[in-house]
C-alpha cells in the first residue's frame, strides 16, 4: 500500500520546486501521488487530441477578469506527466496533470491555464516559448513499416522525456539511415520541433546536426547547451569590430584626467586558481585614528561596451557568461574577458570603485563612489589569501606566493588580506544576527586529465574563510550601490529580489521535520538559519543530516529575481529573503553578468559621469526578465556539465564508495544524499539480495525493514532498518545505458546495522535535549 502523505514531504529526487505543495483538482495541498491521474489510464487507449488554443483577446480578457491565470510552466524531470505553475500568491503549486493537458507547452514555457473546478487544469494558452524547441537525442525507424508515415519520417527519441517524440523527414537523416538503422543507435543528434499539430502525439520536427556518440563529453556538451538555447558560436566581425583594433591597448590621456588615480594604493585580487575573468581587486589601508579605508573595485566594462552597439546587443543577448566543467562560454569576447577588462596584476586598468571608511567592526562611517584606475600588485588564489589568513603572525615564503609588484611587500599583502578578514568575519557575524540565511548545498569540483580531459577524480568544493573574506566585501558593495540607483532613480533602479518561500510547502516540511524529532524554526530566514546551525554538533552525523536538512529546505524555495523597481509598487516586494535586507542588486561581476553592465551605467548617470537613463520601466523589466530567464538556463547547464562528468567519473573509475544519508522513504524504495559526491539517488529494494523488505510507519515515521539474504547460509540474516536520516553505505556503479549509473547498498554486517540504529537513537536523544535548552 502506498503512502502519500510522505511522498508529499519527501518529493521524489529530481521533481521540481514545489511538488509537495499543489493545488490539485481533488482540494487544496492534495499531492499528485494522492489520486490516481483521472485521465492517465484513457490515455494510452485512445488518440490524445490537444485543444485549440484560445485567442489573444480571450486571454487577455480572462487575465484581467482572474478567470485565467500565467505562469512558468515546470515539468517534473523524473515524471514527465506531471507539471506545475506556481499559484498567483506564490504561497504553492497549481498541478496539470498530463500531457494533453499541458497543450504542447514545453518545460520554462510562460503559459496560461484554465483553473476548472472538477475537471483537470489545463494550458490554454502558450504566451511565450521559451523552451528552445531543440532537444538533443536518437534516430529510430517507426515502428509500423507497411504505414504511409514509415516511408515519410524517421522517429527522434529525446533524452530529455519531458519533450515529446518527434517524426523526422528521413530526407534530413543521413543516407544510409533506412538500410543500417543499427549504425546511428548511439548517435546524438539534435532536433528542433517546428510544429505539434492539435491531432498528433507527436510533433514535427527537423533535425539540425549530428553531434557524435552518445555519452562522450563533448557531443553531451554541445547537445546540452544547444537544448538551453546558449550561445556558444564564435563572436561575428561587427561584434569584434567594436573592440579597440591597435594593441596593445593603452588608456587614453584624456580618460586618466577624469578618473581617481589608485595605481600607487596596494590593490589585488583574490580569485580561484583556475580564473582569468578577474572582476574585482581589494584594498585595505589601515588609517591614523584606527579606521580602515576599504575599497572595492570593480571592472569598467562599460567603458569598452558602447550603448546600442553590435558588441552591446549580443551580451544582452547572451546575458551571463556559462560555466561548464570544462571550459567557459563568455557573455564577451576573450580580449575583454581575460585582457582589457580584467584586473590582470602590474597592468593600468580601468575600474569602478566604492570606497568606504569602516571601523574595525565593519561599520560604515563614510562612503565613496566613482570611476578609478587602478594596478594591481598581485593575483593571489584562494588558497593563497587562505594560508595568509592561517599564519597570521609568521611571514609566507616568496616561493609560495605569485608574483608581487616591487611597489608593495608580501608583508603589506599579508596584512591587508588579514585586516580585511577580520572586518569580514565581524560582518558576517552582523549579517546573521540580523536575520540572514545561507543554504549550501555540496558542490561537486572536478580534477581533470590534461590531454583526454575525462574527469580523474572528483571531491567537494570547500568554502573557506578566503571565499567568505571576498562574499562579505561583494555583497557589500552590491547593497550600497543597490540604494545609491534606487536613491537616483526610483523608477528606473535595476535591482534584485528574493521573493519569500513557498509558505505552504515550507510548513509542511517544518511540521514532517517535528514528526521526526526535529523541532525547525522557520517563521523567518534567521529563525530558519539558526534552526539549521544551531541544533547540530560537528561529528560526522550531525554535519551529514545537516547537509540533509539544508537539501529539504532549500526546495521550497524560489529563485532570487532581477526587476526594475519602477514596475513593482510595493517596496515591501523589494526584499531580499535570504539576506535579509530591503534593496540589493549585482554590481560586481560585469564581466560576466550583463545585468551588472546595467547597473555600472545606471550608477554612473546617478554620479553624473553619463546621461540621465531615458528607458521606460516596462522596456527595463523586458531586459531583467531576460537576464533572469538566461540565469537560469545557465545554472541549470552548468548543474547538467557537472551531472555528465560526475557519470563519466562512475564509468571511467567506479565503483564509487561512500557512506549515505536517507532523505526519504517510501514502501518500495528510499533516496538518499550520497555525502562524498553530493548526489541524490533513489535505492529501490527489489535491486538489493533482500530476503525481504516490509513498509510500516511508526507512530508518523516511515520505516523499511530490510531482511538481508545472508551470504553464507549458516548465518542468520541481518536485518536492517531505514529510516529518515539512517546513516548506509552505498556503491555508485555504471549501468549498461549511456551515462546512467546506480547506487546500491552495502550490505551491513549481521550485527553492524543495528548498532547503527541504536547510535542514531541516541543521537536523536540528543539533540532534542540540545533543543529543549
Amino acid at each position: 500500500m502506498s503512502h502519500p502523505d510522505y511522498r508529499l514531504n519527501l518529493r521524489p529526487l529530481g521533481t521540481p520546486r514545489g511538488v509537495s505543495s499543489v493545488i490539485g483538482p481533488h482540494g487544496f495541498g492534495a499531492s499528485p501521488g494522492d489520486k490516481k491521474s483521472k485521465n492517465k489510464s484513457t490515455r494510452g487507449k485512445k488518440r490524445s487530441i490537444f485543444e485549440t488554443y484560445m485567442s489573444k483577446e480571450a486571454v487577455s480578457e480572462g487575465l484581467k477578469r482572474g478567470a485565467l491565470i500565467q505562469g512558468v510552466l515546470r515539468i517534473n524531470p523524473k515524471k514527465f506527466h506531471e507539471a506545475f505553475i506556481p499559484s498567483p500568491d506564490g504561497d504553492r503549486d497549481i498541478f496539470i496533470d498530463g500531457v494533453v493537458a499541458r497543450n504542447r507547452a514545453l518545460n520554462g514555457d510562460l503559459v496560461v491555464v484554465k483553473l476548472l473546478p472538477e475537471e483537470q487544469w489545463k494550458v490554454v494558452y502558450i504566451l511565450e516559448k521559451k523552451h528552445s524547441r531543440a532537444a538533443t537525442g536518437i534516430l529510430k525507424l517507426l515502428a509500423d513499416k507497411n504505414s504511409e508515415l514509415f516511408r515519410k519520417y524517421a522517429l527522434f527519441s529525446p533524452s530529455d522525456h519531458r519533450v515529446p517524440r518527434i517524426y523526422v523527414p528521413l530526407k534530413d537523416c543521413p543516407q544510409d539511415f533506412v538500410t543500417r538503422p543499427k549504425d546511428y543507435a548511439n548517435t546524438l543528434f539534435i532536433c528542433r520541433i517546428v510544429d505539434w499539430k492539435e491531432d498528433s502525439n507527436f510533433a514535427l520536427g527537423q533535425l539540425a546536426k549530428s553531434l557524435g556518440q552518445a555519452g562522450e563529453i563533448e557531443p553531451e556538451t554541445e547537445g546540452i547547451l544547444t537544448e538551453y538555447g546558449v550561445d556558444f558560436s564564435d563572436f561575428s566581425s561587427e561584434v569584434l569590430e567594436c573592440l579597440p583594433q591597435s594593441l596593445p591597448w593603452t588608456i587614453p590621456p584624456e580618460e586618466l584626467s577624469k578618473r581617481r588615480d589608485l595605481r600607487k594604493d596596494c590593490i589585488f585580487t583574490i580569485d580561484p586558481s583556475t580564473a582569468r575573468d578577474l572582476d574585482d581587486a581589494l584594498s585595505c589601508r589601515p588609517l591614523a585614528d584606527g579606521t580602515f579605508e576599504v575599497g572595492v573595485h570593480i571592472a569598467d566594462v562599460s567603458y569598452f561596451v558602447p550603448e546600442g552597439s553590435h558588441l552591446d546587443k549580443v551580451a544582452a543577448d547572451r546575458a551571463t557568461s556559462v560555466y561548464l566543467v570544462q571550459k567557459v562560454v563568455p557573455m564577451l569576447p576573450r580580449l575583454l574577458c581575460e585582457e582589457l577588462c580584467s584586473l590582470n596584476p602590474m597592468t593600468d586598468k580601468l575600474t569602478f570603485s566604492v570606497i568606504w571608511t569602516l571601523t574595525p567592526e565593519g561599520k560604515i562611517l563614510k562612503e565613496w563612489f566613482g570611476r578609478t584606475i587602478i594596478r594591481s600588485c598581485t593575483k593571489l588564489s584562494y588558497e593563497h589569501a587562505q594560508s595568509m589568513i592561517e599564519s597570521p603572525s609568521e611571514k609566507i615564503p616568496e616561493e609560495e606566493l605569485p608574483p608581487i609588484s616591487p611597489e608593495h611587500s608580501s608583508e603589506e599583502v599579508h596584512q591587508a588580506v588579514l585586516n580585511l578578514h577580520r572586518i569580514a568575519k565581524q560582518l558576517r557575524q552582523q549579517r546573521f544576527v540580523d536575520g540572514a540565511l545561507r543554504l549550501d548545498q555540496l558542490k561537486l569540483a572536478f580534477t581533470l586529465d590534461s590531454e583526454t580531459g575525462l574527469p580523474q577524480g572528483c571531491h567537494i568544493y570547500e568554502y573557506r574563510d578566503s571565499n567568505k573574506l571576498v562574499e562579505e566585501f561583494m555583497l557589500l558593495a552590491n547593497m550600497a550601490v543597490a540604494h545609491k540607483v534606487y536613491r537616483a532613480f526610483p523608477e528606473q533602479a535595476l535591482l534584485r529580489r528574493h521573493p519569500p518561500p513557498q509558505m505552504k510547502m515550507l510548513n509542511d516540511l517544518v511540521e514532517f521535520c517535528d514528526q521526526m524529532g526535529l523541532s525547525m524554526d522557520a517563521s523567518s530566514a534567521g529563525a530558519l538559519n539558526k534552526s539549521l546551525t544551531k541544533i547540530f554538533g560537528d561529528d560526522k552525523y550531525s554535519l551529514a543530516r545537516k547537509e540533509v536538512l539544508t537539501n529539504m529546505y532549500s526546495r521550497p524555495m524560489q529563485m532570487a529575481l532581477y526587476f526594475c523597481s519602477g514596475v513593482l509598487q510595493d517596496q515591501a516586494q523589494f526584499r531580499h529573503y535570504a539576506l535579509n535586507v530591503p534593496l540589493y542588486t549585482h554590481f560586481t561581476s560585469p564581466i560576466r553578468r550583463f545585468a551588472d553592465v546595467m547597473v555600472h551605467r545606471l550608477l554612473a548617470a546617478a554620479l553624473g559621469y553619463r546621461e540621465q537613463p531615458e528607458v521606460e520601466p516596462h522596456a527595463l523589466q523586458k531586459q531583467a526578465d531576460h537576464c533572469n530567464d538566461r540565469r537560469m538556463a545557465s545554472k541549470r547547464v552548468q548543474e547538467l556539465s557537472a551531472s555528465l562528468f560526475f557519470a563519466v567519473l562512475v564509468k571511467e573509475s567506479g565503483p564509487l564508495e561512500s557512506e549515505a544519508m536517507v532523505m526519504g522513504v517510501l514502501n518500495q524504495a528510499f533516496d538518499v544524499l550520497v555525502l562524498r559526491y553530493g548526489v541524490q539517488k533513489r535505492i529501490y529494494c527489489n535491486a538489493l539480495a533482500l530476503r525481504s523488505y516490509h513498509f510500516q510507519k511508526v507512530g508518523k515515521k516511515p520505516e523499511l525493514t530490510l531482511i538481508w539474504e545472508p551470504k553464507d547460509p549458516e548465518q542468520e540474516p541481518a536485518r536492517q532498518v531505514i529510516t529518515i536520516f539512517s546513516l548506509v553505505e552505498v556503491v555508485l556503479q555504471a549501468e549498461a545505458a549511456v551515462l546512467k549509473y546506480s547506487a546500491i547498498l552495502k550490505q551491513p554486517g549481521p550485527e553492524g546495522s543495528l548498532a547503527l540504529e541504536e547510535d542514531e537513537d541516541e543521537d536523536e536523544e540528543e539533540s532534542h535535549g540540545a533543543l529543549e535548552d
